[in-house]
């Protein structure tokens, strides 16, 4: 039998596991099991990062809104809770990014849109949608 000489497809993976740790320091772009384990992590770690990204661009979003209304001169909000939920209720359909935006880049036009919301919170076909004056219209009839 003629000799086989192995080694060409595991060297062909572990060069290529080199090769994603390659800027690691140390041992942990050099030893073939650190490799492995640091690899391992480095996607572990990747992997649960992209949700936490989205979680602290939300809470800033968030703060910056807080922020902008707390600071609004005619106190039309002073709580961001209130304003998302008349802003949804109103039916406007803009969410916590582009609000935020509007507010660092435009305050006074986040003025615009909490009157705007106040303005239809007010009238009567929200509050008859809302069940303001549902009970007296029964009373009538």
């Amino acid at each position: 039998m003629t000799r086989v000489k192995r080694g060409s497809i595991a060297r062909k993976r572990r060069t290529k596991i080199r090769l994603f740790t390659s800027s690691f320091r140390g041992a942990h772009s050099k030893l073939t099991r650190t490799i492995l384990q640091q690899k391992i992590k480095a996607l572990v770690s990747a992997h649960r990062d992209r949700d936490r990204k989205k979680r602290d661009f939300r809470s800033l979003w968030i703060s910056r809104i807080n922020a902008i209304i707390a600071q609004n001169k005619n106190n039309v909000y002073c709580i961001y809770s209130q304003f998302v939920y008349n802003m949804y209720k109103s039916q406007l359909l803009l969410n916590r990014k582009i609000v935020a935006q509007i507010a660092i880049l435009k305050g006074n036009c986040l003025s615009m849109i909490a009157k705007e919301i106040i303005k239809k919170k007010n009238s009567p076909e929200t509050q008859l949608r809302e069940g303001g004056r549902i009970k007296e219209i029964c009373m009538i009839k």
